[in-house]
């Protein structure tokens, strides 16, 4: 099944919020996220459906190796972006939310070249 913008910004918040604290709950995402605790129930409930994490019997909530391999190119991304967008001048918190729309559009090739063009064209 293919997973939905919001589906790859929840794997991105739990790959972040595990890194952060080394464990994560739903509650962790709702804060994080600033959504609801139902909203983010339910989409945990997919996200286990679809095998990208697991969640044990207190609640702790994992990445499935598909999980994680998703997470890792948003967060990727996100950073990547982020940080070139800043480094060119954009405003950190508009570099930031420009990042995230961006991170989910972008294909693996015009990323891919990008990473490459700025390798070889540092921004002065």
């Amino acid at each position: 099944m293919a997973l939905h913008e919001s589906g790859e910004d929840y794997l991105e918040a739990i790959l972040v919020i595990r890194n952060r604290n080394g464990n994560c709950r739903s509650i962790d995402i709702a804060h994080e996220l600033s959504f609801s605790k139902p909203s983010v129930s339910v989409a945990m409930k997919n996200l286990k459906a679809n095998n990208y994490i697991t969640v044990d019997g207190n609640g702790s909530i994992n990445l499935t190796e598909t999980g994680l391999e998703i997470a890792n190119k948003i967060y990727e991304r996100h950073t990547f972006l982020t940080n070139w967008l800043t480094a060119i001048g954009v405003n950190p918190a508009t570099a930031a939310d420009d990042a995230c729309k961006m991170e989910h559009a972008i294909s693996a090739e015009s990323f891919s070249a990008i990473k490459k063009y700025i390798a070889k064209n540092p921004a002065e």
